[in-house]
């Protein structure tokens, strides 16, 4: 009989282990100092990516680190931009090789600002934000790793069916043109919100590359997938009229944005 009773509380611990519903992600809360601005990262357990390589496909060991919950909101970029941090007398005398120039026309195309994610961003814009905002929070932000991207978005999305994505993400079929308020999407597995679609992020490809990665409000549905990326084309700053080309901003590039990763 004790043997029975054994095997048959055994036998419901492991039915509960099954049923149990996955353990819930560990989620991090950053904010700005001197500014009422807070946001969300999401730990990613590291393991192994496959990326693009010179010669092809290659695999990288990635460590835990945190990524946003969400694409960055010109409400956080625009304290870097119009140096919103510095005592308005002082605002002049910001190098200006450190911060962005004022772009021509609005930077967010008319297309909606509060509650939006940050648009027209060049690689080098994001790289700058990434150092400026570390200095300011004192933790180690930066532009995602082609290969620490890719593992998030191996995660979020293991299991979900490509007919699925809509529930997810904002694109060519249901977005009408125009990127929307972020997280107005359902979240992934891990917990991001617009991961794929709506604006697409800035990544670091293994050779120094910048990748725009995930898609975005312009991504056509048989596109949209886990490894979608693109390199930047000269149409993305065509009507720039600048000569050198601006290094901050794409006069052609609304659907570049950006979402940070965060070292431990």
């Amino acid at each position: 009989m004790l043997d029975t009773t054994r095997l048959v509380v055994v036998a419901c611990l492991a039915l509960a282990l099954l049923v149990a519903p996955a353990r819930a992600q560990e989620i991090v809360t950053d904010s700005l100092p001197g500014q009422r601005l807070s946001w969300e990262l999401v730990r990613v357990p590291g393991g192994v990516v496959t990326v693009p390589g010179v010669d092809g496909p290659i695999q990288r060991r990635v460590e835990s680190f945190l990524i946003g919950r969400t694409e960055v909101p010109w409400e956080l970029y625009d304290v870097f931009y119009l140096r919103l941090d510095v005592p308005r007398a002082e605002r002049q005398q910001v190098d200006a090789s450190a911060r962005p120039s004022r772009p021509y026309g609005a930077p967010d195309r008319g297309f909606g600002h509060r509650g939006y994610a940050t648009i027209s961003l060049t690689h080098t814009s994001a790289v700058r934000f990434a150092a400026w905002l570390s200095a300011r929070t004192g933790h180690r932000y930066a532009v995602a790793s082609e290969a620490q991207w890719q593992r998030a978005a191996d995660l979020a999305f293991v299991g979900i069916e490509p007919a699925a994505l809509r529930e997810y993400a904002w694109f060519a079929a249901n977005a009408e043109g125009t990127p929307h308020p972020i997280a107005t999407r359902a979240p992934d597995k891990l917990g991001l919100f617009d991961l794929l679609g709506n604006v697409g992020e800035w990544a670091t490809a293994e050779d120094g590359t910048p990748i725009l990665r995930g898609g975005s409000f312009l991504t056509r549905s048989e596109d949209l997938a886990p490894t979608y990326r693109e390199r930047q084309i000269p149409n993305w700053n065509q009507t720039d009229p600048q000569d050198p080309k601006s290094r901050w901003w794409l006069s052609d590039g609304p659907f570049a944005g950006l979402r940070l990763v965060r070292i431990p």
